[in-house]
């Protein structure tokens, strides 16, 4: 026996702080952290680049609450602009519903406080007048002081422009989209503007378009040419990632002809004659990924000094290019990247692994920097944890299915209980990165595996596409056949099998219960339960998701009726323990409250919980820790442990 008992769930919880929407500009970097009580307030810090022990300067000191919301899932909800040789640091902010602006110069070295980088040259400014839009930041400033973005106003994008010498104005609207747009990025003189477009029935995943602009010296635009290439999107749909100018009139995005996100070089000398100047194509390398959010980038810097993210099997690389030209690979230790931002040669990024949070890594390229540079950092790692161990297994239709598996840290159990994670999203996938829920089951004995299904992402564009019209059968059918594999090759309790799903992935374990004997009980948050519903009240973005994923409504009406757990939900004998909380914008708690009553009376053990206070996705930590509780006493009753 070990002395696991003297573990705590609060334990496993953390509250540590970390750096959100990181970016470099010139030799600072900024980014958002939470202010005041309860979290209901934010701001904008910045210190100089690689200074770690320097205090953090609060740039907006006034109460904003700095958040997107673009298309219902948000993103990166600032942006800072290096004109003029100052700073223009703007943002979203939710109390005012509007756009502001404040402009900095950085503070001259020898003026320079511990606490103080940055001057104010011009006090925070209202840009926008208070209105119920929802604001992306993928703000662009021209030579002529106007702001150009992307914004949603009674679910329709529009391009539109703001004057930078005004305040508190209307927004002047420049495009209408015939759906929806993002992405938006412009060259360097703001000349010619870049983004993408998507419209029904298809996800930007799965099929956009790439459009460019060329704008006169009044704001609006002369001219608009949708990209079109043989080679590429001609006759195929295909999906672009994150156009990025890296030079007048040079852009490089990545795109899915190939059947893996790969990258495209294009010259853009000519708006009406747009050519390919260079395609790096490699199988089983990713330069993309769905955009749930948007502001997500792999492409960061300019043609002189070029860094992309490329995510090999479990991990990401970062490699370098100087005009054009591949320069440097560097390896990293990372399973997840996010907030990657370049200025110059420094790049600054966030990094998850195997056995570490989120860290900040801050690369100076000037410096001479080996090709294993990310093997010598220095990260605060967690000992006492269970590696992921990759599983290839025979999925649905006998394909190739990808898991992580988890064995256990202490030997509590004579063969130990399975715990099967199936992720949410249902395009999104599992990395490997430390999971604090994953490691307190492995803690306490038991054996995880999380499931890839077929639909996840990483994997290339076919394996993606295995979900189309299927959700609900391939899913659930790989998670079934990854617990049958363990249970056959003797390394797990056959009697004690638990599938846990949140949102999505709840969908696909409700649906495992009902069908075979395999899985023991179920643990789910804010779970699917209803597709019909799901169709009629899920918010914009996600409106055309399920033609992918079950088919047009219309014509495949009885495959939403029936692939719904809620239609069945009285055929499940087995324990169920749901969360949800009754602020989920996405999966109303009211789905849930249907199934209670019932749920409980034929299930010994089941049990659903609400949270008043929580929405998709539980971010309370008191709220997390008695989601750990309530699930270990469930598991303690309904697997008799």
């Amino acid at each position: 026996m070990s002395n696991d008992h003297k573990l705590k769930v609060s334990q496993k919880v953390t509250t540590k702080k970390a750096f959100k929407e990181l970016t470099i500009i010139r030799d600072i970097i900024f980014w958002i952290d939470n202010v005041g009580e309860g979290q209901k307030q934010n701001a904008i810090f910045a210190r100089p680049f690689n200074k770690k022990d320097a205090f953090p300067q609060k740039l907006t000191n006034k109460k904003y609450k700095i958040k997107n919301n673009f298309h219902g899932y948000g993103g990166k909800s600032y942006k800072c602009i290096n004109f003029k040789n100052n700073f223009y640091l703007i943002w979203i902010d939710q109390f005012s519903k509007a756009v502001w602006l404040q402009i900095f110069k950085e503070t001259k070295l020898n003026n320079r406080s511990q606490y103080k980088y940055l001057d104010s040259v011009q006090e925070p400014r209202q840009l926008s007048k208070s209105r119920e839009v929802n604001f992306d930041s993928s703000f662009i400033i021209s030579e002529n002081f106007f702001l150009y973005g992307i914004c949603e106003i009674n679910n329709r994008d529009y391009l539109y422009s703001l004057n930078l010498k005004k305040s508190k104005q209307d927004i002047h609207l420049i495009k209408k989209f015939k759906n929806f747009a993002g992405d938006l990025s412009s060259n360097t003189t703001a000349s010619l503007l870049s983004w993408i477009e998507w419209d029904s029935p298809y996800m930007s995943w799965e099929k956009n378009e790439l459009f460019f602009a060329q704008i006169g010296s009044d704001g609006e635009i002369k001219r608009i040419i949708k990209f079109s290439n043989n080679l590429v999107n001609s006759n195929k749909n295909v999906s672009f990632f994150q156009p990025h100018w890296i030079s007048e009139k040079l852009l490089v995005c990545s795109e899915d002809s190939s059947g893996w996100w790969n990258l495209l070089f294009l010259d853009v000398s000519e708006i009406e004659n747009i050519l390919i100047k260079k395609r790096v194509e490699r199988n089983f390398v990713e330069y993309g990924t769905p955009q749930w959010v948007s502001g997500i980038t792999f492409f960061s810097g300019t043609s002189k000094d070029l860094f992309c993210l490329a995510k090999k099997e479990n991990n990401f690389v970062v490699e370098q290019y100087k005009d054009l030209v591949f320069v440097k690979e560097f390896f990293t230790p990372f399973t997840a990247v996010s907030d990657f931002s370049v200025f110059a040669d420094k790049v600054v990024l966030k990094g998850s692994g195997f056995d570490f949070f989120g860290n900040l890594l801050e690369i100076d390229c000037k410096e001479k920097v080996s090709s294993n540079f990310f093997e010598e950092i220095n990260v605060e790692q967690i000992t006492d944890y269970s590696k992921p161990e990759t599983f290839w297994f025979k999925g649905f239709e006998d394909q190739s299915t990808h898991s992580f598996l988890y064995k256990p840290l202490v030997d509590n159990f004579r063969k130990p209980p399975l715990l099967v994670r199936a992720h949410s999203g249902p395009t999104s996938f599992f990395d490997g990165s430390y999971n604090s829920e994953v490691q307190f089951w492995t803690s306490k004995g038991f054996f995880v595996a999380e499931v890839n299904y077929g639909g996840s992402s990483g994997f290339g564009k076919s394996y993606r596409e295995r979900l189309n019209y299927k959700w609900g059968i391939v899913d659930s059918y790989d998670c079934k056949a990854l617990a049958l594999e363990l249970i056959k090759s003797n390394l797990v309790d056959s009697e004690k099998v638990v599938i846990f799903g949140n949102s999505a992935g709840g969908l696909t374990a409700l649906n495992c219960l009902l069908c075979g004997t395999i899985f023991t009980a179920a643990i789910c948050k804010y779970p699917v339960i209803d597709l019909k519903d799901m169709h009629y009240k899920t918010h914009r973005f996600e409106k055309d998701y399920l033609n992918s994923l079950v088919g047009n409504y219309a014509k495949n009406h009885d495959e939403y009726i029936n692939r719904s757990p809620i239609k069945h939900i009285h055929k499940i004998k087995k324990p169920i323990l749901l969360f949800h909380g009754k602020k989920d914008a996405v999966i109303s708690y009211k789905q849930t409250l249907k199934i209670q009553e019932m749920l409980i009376q034929n299930n010994k053990h089941s049990e659903v919980i609400f949270f008043d206070n929580e929405g998709h996705g539980f971010k309370n930590i008191e709220n997390k820790e008695v989601v750990m509780q309530k699930s270990k006493e469930f598991l303690k009753n309904a697997l008799n442990i």
